[in-house]
């Protein structure tokens, strides 16, 4: 498959679970992928094994809650490829914590990342692809915990609730511009994390009706959906992958 040939592909938050399957896929059919990290060794191991197989990546390794380093980003992107077409902000963290113990700096930490780093990041590729004048994609990592009430992940869940408003809101200000602008909110999803939890598996597998978590490449197939010209017709969407969880919603607890 080629529906990515020659586009130019960022992906924040890359170097291993999702974005690392979302980077793989991308490469695969054809797009020049531009894997971003915080950490540079996983920004550069990620790199690599796309090149190793065959795929055309680079790696840009920085902090996307950095408005700076964002700006930065697209302008080596730029430098390189010529161009930026698609944009994928699935850099993030998660910090659990009680609401009645929740600290100021753990909440401004998740809400810079994942809101200001989201934000920034639309609108520094936005202005790049206005530019550009051939339309664009842009994506945002929302998740399920902006849907659903989840034990101590309320400053989590509002900044993904945060995301799925601020993609339905941009529609206005890109659609004249022919970029689409979508979420997805993914569900349990079993990645490199989560493979330190022993029940992890098991739990995700008895209260989600499709009978298991989510893969890597779950995620990573729907992403690819919403940015190719297939979906050329959506825009302002969230698109949940969570094998029907939020249909029933029991606690993991």
């Amino acid at each position: 498959m080629s529906r990515f040939k020659n586009k130019v592909a960022i992906v924040t938050g890359a170097g291993q679970g999702i974005g690392l399957e979302i980077c793989q896929q991308l490469a695969n059919e054809g797009a020049h992928v531009v894997l971003n990290d915080i950490e540079q060794a996983l920004a550069e191991e990620g790199a690599k094994k796309i090149q190793q197989q065959k795929g055309t990546c680079i790696a840009i390794a920085g902090d996307c809650s950095d408005v700076i380093f964002i700006q930065r980003l697209i302008k080596e992107t730029v430098s390189t490829y010529g161009k930026v077409d698609i944009v994928i902000a699935n850099a993030g963290i998660t910090l659990f914590g009680d609401f009645f113990d929740y600290s100021p700096e753990d909440f401004y930490n998740v809400m810079r990342l994942n809101l200001g780093g989201s934000f920034f990041l639309a609108q520094q590729a936005a202005r790049q692809m206005r530019e550009q004048n051939n339309g664009g994609r842009i994506l945002f990592m929302s998740s399920v915990t902006g849907h659903q009430a989840h034990k101590n992940l309320a400053a989590y869940g509002m900044s993904k609730a945060a995301l799925e408003m601020l993609a339905k809101n941009l529609v206005l200000e890109l659609s004249p511009y022919g970029i689409t602008i979508n979420a997805i909110a993914p569900g349990a999803t079993s990645t490199e994390r989560t493979k330190s939890d022993p029940e992890y598996e098991n739990t995700w597998s008895r209260i989600t009706p499709i009978g298991k978590p989510a893969s890597t490449h779950d995620i990573a197939s729907a992403v690819l959906f919403l940015v190719s010209s297939e979906a050329g017709h959506i825009t302002g969407q969230t698109l949940v992958v969570d094998g029907g969880w939020t249909s029933v919603s029991p606690s993991p607890y």
